[in-house]
């Protein structure tokens, strides 16, 4: 299989490749993740054959906005008042809705939801009708691609297309689980657990 390189001109080619089924490496404000549509099992297999993952390990979705996630996910008062976050380095999770494929949460209830802070990515999702997965691009265990040329090399012949980008790396998203009673933090991140207590109005679990 050939992997295409895409210009930020050619947002309608990426959205058709997904449309498909396909996969394509899109940067975010923290490293390139590996976009497919997170509402097909066979196009979320395809990421985790790409990446060599375990599919005991499950993965975020990119949404181009609160609104979108509603449909795929149980949108809380408390994840509205995080959505300040967004776009941002933020993950949210939440309870799933049963569109969701098991491949995607490893068969648990919850689901990560993230909206990335990259005007080529939120572009692309503004241009399809589902989510997209969230995971990093890289093979498991190793560092993650941080620029379309890392992504390229690493994933050629393993995915459809490369978006150009660069993405700054540097600290990786906060996770929240609001699937709870309280909000755990379960990884911190580029966002402090004292601003996510400050817009929450309560404390949080670390």
């Amino acid at each position: 299989m050939g992997t295409f390189f895409l210009t930020r001109n050619e947002i309608g080619t990426a959205a058709d490749i997904l449309r498909r089924g396909g996969v394509v490496a899109v940067p975010t404000e923290t490293v390139y993740g590996l976009a497919a549509n997170g509402l097909s099992e066979a196009a979320v297999r395809r990421i985790f054959a790409a990446k060599g993952r375990p599919e005991n390990k499950p993965v975020s979705l990119f949404a181009a906005d609160i609104s979108e996630a509603e449909r795929f996910c149980h949108v809380t008062d408390a994840a509205r008042k995080l959505a300040r976050f967004w776009p941002g380095p933020l993950t949210v999770i939440l309870r799933r809705r049963e569109c969701v494929p098991d491949a995607i949460t490893a068969g648990g209830e919850g689901v990560g939801i993230r909206i990335p802070d990259d005007e080529t990515t939120l572009a692309i999702l503004r241009s399809v009708d589902f989510p997209l997965t969230g995971t990093s691009a890289n093979l498991s265990g190793e560092a993650s691609a941080k620029s379309a040329a890392e992504a390229m090399e690493v994933f050629r012949g393993r995915i459809d297309a490369v978006m150009d980008g660069v993405a700054p790396g540097g600290v990786p998203s906060t996770v929240v689980d609001l699937t709870g009673r309280f909000a755990k933090v379960v990884r911190l991140g580029a966002i402090s657990a004292r601003e996510l207590e400050n817009a929450l109005g309560e404390v949080v679990e670390c």
